[in-house]
């Protein structure tokens, strides 16, 4: 799976990475066919908050809307000593890309028919970035297949485990 932009993978050790909210239901409901990194445009009431660790992406996505790409329905929770300086929690965030990687990577979902998917969320360096991931829906065969596929390569682990 090659990315689109030039910059570095992720890798999910890295010592400067600390990971707060993993979208664990994508690998079962879509397959996955390029990742890219993005930043997010955040308050600073949403950044503590994200910072006590609580965030879910359940049932978020990306959007494009006049060029921007935007993340919809994504729960930061309020940070409960912002008081009336605090967030809405469900509120659309925007996405920072580079005008080249919006034309490459969100605008070949909008024509494909692909959807865009929050695949982690994380602090990197100090900063909160989003994995998003271009994605294919699975039909109900495919999801068959890949769970056979896992339980056939199981008891292969398991019985190499064995013989040693």
């Amino acid at each position: 799976m090659a990315s689109l932009s030039k910059k570095k993978k992720t890798d999910p050790k890295s010592p400067n990475e600390r990971v707060i909210s993993e979208n664990r239901r994508v690998k079962h409901e879509y397959s996955v066919l390029d990742t890219l990194e993005c930043g997010v445009v955040l308050v600073g009431s949403e950044v503590k908050s994200l910072r006590n660790g609580t965030a879910s992406l359940a049932d978020s996505y990306g959007k494009v809307k006049n060029g921007e790409v935007w993340l919809v329905g994504c729960d930061i929770p309020e940070y409960v000593e912002a008081n009336r300086f605090n967030h809405k929690p469900k509120r659309d965030r925007k996405l920072l890309l580079h005008n080249r990687e919006v034309n490459r990577f969100a605008m070949r979902a909008y024509e494909k028919g692909l959807t865009l998917v929050p695949l982690r969320m994380y602090f990197k360096n100090g900063k909160a970035k989003i994995l998003m991931g271009l994605c294919k829906g699975k039909q109900e065969f495919d999801k068959r297949a890949a769970k056979k596929n896992a339980e056939a390569a199981k008891t292969i682990r398991l019985s190499m485990m064995r013989r040693k």
